[in-house]
């Protein structure tokens, strides 16, 4: 319980997106996923590489704009809602990736599980407005 705790105090004094948590860790999965899909096959350049970029860095930009709107609750939420669908629109291209055997099942879990803490965090936001 602590942890969280710190998570959401940190999360209220940020100065910047850049400062928070929830974005670290979305920069960074999206990050992750930019240097392996270098490996995904040239025939999924306009598709699942594409797709799964997008989404991904989606997330942190998102993020940036909503960032801007905290003092206009309904376009903050709005803005985080946009996030939390980037952010579950990466973890199915990560099923993907998966399934056309494109990263290995330890890979998936370990990125799935910062995709759905990324996901837990948004979630807090969403509903939790006034403290960001």
């Amino acid at each position: 319980m602590s942890v969280l705790f710190n998570f959401f105090r940190c999360e209220m004094g940020a100065a910047s997106f850049k400062e928070t948590k929830v974005y670290q860790k979305a920069f960074g999965l999206s990050m992750e996923i930019f240097e392996l899909s270098k490996s995904f096959p040239k025939e999924e350049r306009y598709a699942l590489t594409d797709q799964i970029r997008r989404c991904s860095r989606s997330v942190c930009s998102n993020l940036a704009e909503a960032f801007r709107k905290r003092r206009y609750p309904a376009h903050f939420i709005s803005k985080l809602t946009d996030c939390d669908g980037e952010n579950s629109e990466t973890g199915v291209w990560l099923d993907y990736a998966l399934a056309c055997e494109y990263i290995s099942a330890e890979v998936h879990r370990k990125l799935l599980e910062t995709n759905e803490e990324i996901g837990r965090m948004l979630y807090h936001m969403i509903h939790n407005p006034e403290r960001y």
